[in-house]
């Protein structure tokens, strides 16, 4: 498409984002995007548009040789993944926000995309207003991005802020967020891990060219995290984020994963509060840069659906130079992590599965330890994820198979203690 071309889509979806995108648009006119036609599920609902607009055949937009562009806002995961397929099929291009529809259908959706040689844009899908997508994308070259940390989902991160800032425990701070808007009525999506463990599985691919399964990483979400954890973390100046990261090792291999992290109080994370998302990408000659917005919300999604939609006008596609022009990197769960965990019963922690423990405290009614444990050992066994254990990462959590023998000796002489 060039500059210049009218751009007519069909938009499958009229909530949050959907309605944003069709207030947005009517502000930017030089755009020359406009909506022909939106599916909708529900008929019957009251919406702030002409009724002529919506329809429940979604025929009327896949099959409509004036509409070129196909946005998907919808939650359903199947569903779009089929609206998606079929657009791309009918030579339509498409901008999608479904994350969870696209970290589960990746390799289907390459191929698709090489099939039809048609653009498939989803910046909207990761950090809503952050062009964390484009950046890896175009500006990190495989060899030298050395890793990327994030806070991906905005709904954990308030809740996290409240736990330390205004001392309420868990589920306070979760019904506040309801109340806000920021979590869903079932929020098991976003405070499980699985929504940031999505859209870390498209950021892995645009980082460092892996095609990743969500099940193939290791995740959980805040659910077990703890007031006494937050306690913890201000005596020591650490605050609690639900951090994505991925790493670069020195074997060449890529270490990722989801999980509850302690940061120092100057890393950037730190200053990533409430409903804000935010990335940290280092790389060897431009060291670290920090991404920083709204993660979430009609106008800031919005926003990058807009670009996208922008992007279709410049014939602009992703072009996955990672995963088909360089030598494919691979996940490893082959690294050691150092962690802090808190539990009410001794009994339930497995002590012989630490490579040693350095600090324990198990006077109070809340204990914990801080030890460090092979990634592979807890991607294979789960009671860190029950009985409200709390796992949390300490920083600079990652430890390679080349440090761990001088490491361990040192912790022995700390602790003078060795489990086997």
């Amino acid at each position: 498409m060039s500059s210049d071309k009218q751009l007519v889509i069909g938009l499958f979806g009229f909530g949050v984002v959907g309605e944003g995108l069709y207030r947005v648009l009517q502000q930017t006119p030089s755009l020359r995007a406009t909506i022909k036609k939106v599916c909708i599920k529900n008929p019957g609902k009251t919406r702030n548009a002409p009724a002529s607009l919506f329809t429940v055949d979604k025929d009327e937009l896949l099959y409509d040789p004036e509409i070129n562009v196909i946005v998907e806002v919808i939650n359903e995961s199947e569903p779009a993944f089929a609206i998606v397929s079929t657009a791309l099929r009918q030579g339509k291009e498409v901008v999608s926000a479904s994350k969870k529809m696209i970290a589960e259908h990746l390799p289907e959706l390459l191929q698709l995309q090489q099939e039809t040689g048609l653009s498939f844009l989803y910046e909207a899908s990761a950090c809503a207003s952050i062009p964390v997508i484009r950046n890896l994308e175009e500006y990190y070259d495989n060899d030298l991005l050395h890793g990327i940390r994030g806070i991906v989902n905005g709904s954990t991160n308030y809740i996290l802020t409240k736990m330390f800032e205004d001392k309420l425990d868990f589920r306070e701070a979760l019904l506040q967020a309801q109340q806000l808007g920021f979590a869903e009525a079932d929020p098991t999506l976003d405070v499980d891990g699985w929504d940031a463990l999505n859209k870390w599985v498209i950021l892995l691919l645009h980082a460092y060219g892996i095609v990743a399964k969500p099940e193939a990483l290791l995740f959980t979400g805040i659910q077990h995290i703890h007031g006494s954890d937050a306690e913890v973390g201000r005596e020591k100046h650490f605050e609690v984020r639900l951090v994505g990261q991925a790493k670069k090792l020195l074997n060449g291999k890529v270490a990722a994963f989801v999980l509850p992290q302690f940061v120092k109080q100057d890393d950037h994370l730190s200053f990533v509060k409430n409903e804000y998302n935010g990335a940290v990408v280092e790389s060897s000659f431009a060291d670290k840069q920090f991404f920083y917005g709204k993660g979430a919300g009609s106008f800031p999604t919005a926003s990058a659906v807009l670009s996208d939609i922008s992007a279709l006008r410049y014939d602009y596609r992703y072009e996955y130079k990672k995963l088909y022009s360089h030598a494919p990197n691979e996940l490893t769960q082959d690294f050691y992590l150092k962690v802090y965990v808190s539990f009410d019963n001794w009994d339930l922690i497995p002590r012989e599965q630490f490579e040693w423990i350095e600090e324990w405290h198990a006077e109070s009614d809340r204990k914990y330890l801080v030890g460090v444990i092979h990634a592979t050992t807890l991607y294979n066994n789960h009671w860190w994820r029950r009985n409200g254990v709390s796992l949390i990462l300490k920083p600079d959590a990652i430890i390679e198979d080349v440090e761990i023998r001088k490491l361990k000796k040192k912790s022995l002489e700390l602790a003078g203690t060795q489990f086997n």
